[in-house]
């Protein structure tokens, strides 16, 4: 019985990421756009690529009232030059001590995408989870192979 849970819990984990990369569609010197706010992929997304040199921005806020005025929308408008839009859902982060104790403890569940604008193609999904540390690491090799080292010349 125990060994049936043991490989039970390691085909599971197969199945926790699921990524589709076009590869060297990624031109680092252009801008982004991604949502505010967030949990932990959401916000830690926006820091990692900034830390590799992107031009990451979360736009400039336009507020709105409904009909009668008694309901405040709060929304961004996405820049002019912005080529690469970036969108991220998740569900709140765990703390797990048990499954990731030197992996950043926490555990996230989340959906990645990054659109051209310009093509209006999606370059990356990534459906994910995985604790704190290994997201980002997994995260940074996605980013590797997207990069168009001939991107700059074109």
């Amino acid at each position: 019985m125990k060994r049936l849970f043991v490989l039970f819990a390691v085909l599971s984990l197969a199945a926790c990421n699921s990524v589709y990369v076009k590869p060297n569609s990624l031109d680092a010197s252009q801008v982004f756009y991604a949502d505010r706010g967030g949990y932990g992929m959401k916000r830690s997304i926006k820091e990692k690529m900034r830390e590799r040199g992107y031009t990451v921005v979360v736009g400039t806020n336009a507020k709105s009232h409904d009909v009668d005025g008694d309901i405040e929308l709060d929304s961004a408008i996405i820049p002019e030059n912005t080529r690469y839009r970036v969108k991220v859902s998740e569900r709140s982060e765990t703390f797990n001590p048990f499954w990731c104790p030197f992996n950043g403890f926490w555990w996230w569940n989340f959906n990645v995408s990054i659109a051209d604008q310009k093509t209006g193609e999606e370059i990356m999904t990534w459906r994910g989870r995985a604790c704190q540390d290994s997201a980002l690491r997994m995260l940074d090799d996605i980013l590797d192979e997207m990069e168009d080292e001939n991107a700059g010349n074109k």
